[in-house]
């Protein structure tokens, strides 16, 4: 299957939303299969946190320790692509 960042149009040059997409890619890859499906339940699925406990017979702070590093790194790549793109426009 062809990666995300390999179906967008590649012009050679690091554009803010491809930044954002490299930094994305390579957190959610970097993730455990179990993560994964544990953020997909979450967030993708929009279930609430005793719900995915349930269906996945683990305890809520446990969902917790593995989903909330990767939502802070998730909002910390946005802050830094926001951040950028305020630094891009005050340039032109």
């Amino acid at each position: 299957m062809k990666r995300l960042t390999d179906r967008i149009d590649n012009t050679g040059q690091p554009t803010p939303q491809r930044i954002v997409l490299n930094a994305m890619t390579a957190l959610f890859d970097s993730l455990s299969d179990e993560d994964l499906e544990l953020i997909r339940l979450r967030y993708v699925e929009d279930l609430t946190l005793d719900e995915v406990a349930s269906r996945c017979h683990l305890n809520e702070a446990t969902i917790r320790r593995h989903t909330n590093p990767t939502v802070k790194q998730v909002k910390a790549i946005i802050a830094r692509a926001k951040k950028n793109e305020l630094i891009i426009e005050k340039r032109k």
